[in-house]
């Protein structure tokens, strides 16, 4: 008997980085035998970006290029994405181009109320700019340590901090504006997300927090939520991601 050829896996990153985020996941399941990818969101493929043009790209602009990239692929493939790419996982999904769905530290979609304290301080930043929606923007180094990176030791925030690229002024209001978003960028209609679905967070996570995420997961018939002790927004390399890891790729193999 033929064994049955294994979904491609395609990888979204979020805010403010780059595709190498999602090295260390890519390598372990490739070494499982996937199919992997890892694409760069527009105006994210290296650390020399054009700020006037970044600032203004939508969400709906990422979600457009994923969809044409994967409909170069031969199958609809598994789709993992983290923070904002795990809101861009859950747009895919309902237009109906993924095979299952592995959402970690997900942003969440238009009718959830996210703006909890820890959300209002680790962006503030940003919106405390006037304009921030048309400008690109980037997290200090102290926000950046309370928003992603409180799990790191201060030498591997600090290397994750120099990673770190510019971001679509318009792409956060999107997010975190929701109701006043003119073009609805960020609606999932949750009748149309069929797949199965893993929702995951990290019980220290500020800037998506897990009480968000555990929303997110209600809103979709085939999702299943878990949630890690010790674990904050950059689980895809805090110590102990390996672990989470496994996870993932167990629950791909059981999931249906």
């Amino acid at each position: 008997m033929t064994e049955q050829r294994r979904s491609p896996i395609v990888f979204i990153h979020g805010m403010w980085c780059g595709p190498e985020v999602f090295q260390p996941y890519a390598d372990y399941f490739t070494s499982l035998g996937y199919e992997c990818h890892v694409p760069a969101l527009r105006g994210h493929e290296s650390m020399q970006q054009s700020l006037d043009s970044l600032g203004t790209t939508s969400i709906t602009d990422y979600a457009n290029d994923l969809e044409a990239f994967i409909r170069t692929l031969d199958r609809k493939p598994i789709v993992i994405g983290h923070s904002m790419g795990g809101l861009l996982v859950q747009i895919l999904c309902a237009r109906n181009l993924v095979d299952k769905a592995v959402l970690l530290c997900p942003a969440s979609p238009a009718g959830i109320h996210a703006l909890t304290p820890s959300v209002v301080r680790s962006f503030f930043g940003v919106m405390a700019r006037w304009g921030f929606w048309r400008k690109a923007n980037k997290l200090s180094p102290a926000a950046a340590r309370y928003a992603l990176f409180n799990k790191l030791s201060g030498q591997a925030a600090q290397d994750a901090y120099l990673q770190m690229r510019y971001e679509s002024g318009r792409a956060a209001f999107e997010i975190g504006f929701w109701l006043i978003d003119p073009n609805k960028a960020t609606v999932v209609n949750p009748a149309h997300v069929t797949q199965p679905m893993l929702v995951i967070s990290g019980e220290n996570d500020h800037i998506t927090p897990a009480s968000v995420n555990k929303k997110v997961a209600a809103r979709y018939r085939y999702a299943e939520y878990r949630s890690y002790p010790n674990h904050a927004h950059w689980l895809i390399s805090e110590p102990g991601w390996e672990n989470i890891a496994q996870d993932v790729a167990a629950w791909l193999e059981k999931s249906g």
